[in-house]
């Protein structure tokens, strides 16, 4: 098998430094043939160590949710990136937004823009949903609730004092719209209080869910 029909094998995964170096065991100096491979554009470099098929295969390469997931981590998408998945707003994103434990982290990259910001434990780890697309993808993302809250607590321009100021944030900045929000869990967001940073914003958006 050569290495276009085994690089194929993986259509719409990402593809790391291991991976491969066993698909490309038979070659003496496999990082030279990786060096070649990008340059007939049969893989595309992500960040060193992550690649994708590059164009000349012409299969599904990953969707950027999932790129997320692998070029930093641990980490989930989050944000309004994790808002446009879920359909919430009307806007395509420019930017991948991501959580993580690690150290807050910018990545541009030829497929896109993803940015990671540092999220403190046990508040990490709320709301984490793992999803499969329709093209088999395993996705770390946030939940609706958790991808609003964790832009709230994150940014330190947004402190919601009133009912008026959080619905003109969740209405006009966001642009979510009403039926969205009265799905929201707001039970699960009240859970998170205990641990979670910004409390008296977090106590306001839920009050203003309650009148939604």
């Amino acid at each position: 098998m050569n290495p276009e029909q085994a690089i194929s094998k993986y259509e719409g995964q990402p593809l790391t430094n291991g991976i491969l170096m066993d698909l490309l065991q038979d070659y003496s100096r496999p990082h030279n043939k990786i060096r070649e491979l990008e340059k007939k554009n049969i893989l595309m470099p992500v960040k060193r160590g992550l690649y994708i098929a590059g164009p000349a295969l012409d299969i599904r390469t990953p969707s950027p949710y999932l790129l997320a997931n692998h070029i930093y981590g641990p980490s989930y998408v989050s944000m309004e990136a994790a808002l446009s998945y879920w359909g919430l707003i009307p806007e395509r994103v420019s930017a991948i937004s991501s959580m993580t434990t690690g150290s807050t982290k910018t990545f541009r990259t030829p497929v896109g823009l993803f940015q990671y910001t540092k999220a403190k434990l046990p508040w990490y780890s709320y709301g984490i949903r793992m999803v499969e697309s329709a093209t088999d993808e395993h996705i770390l993302i946030a939940s609706p609730e958790k991808a609003i809250c964790d832009i709230i607590v994150t940014r330190a321009g947004i402190i919601l004092r009133s009912i008026s100021q959080t619905n003109l944030f969740l209405h006009e900045d966001l642009r979510i719209e009403k039926d969205a929000l009265r799905k929201f869990d707001r039970e699960m967001i009240g859970g998170w209080l205990g641990q979670a940073p910004k409390k008296s914003s977090l106590r306001m958006l839920i009050k203003t869910l309650e009148g939604i």
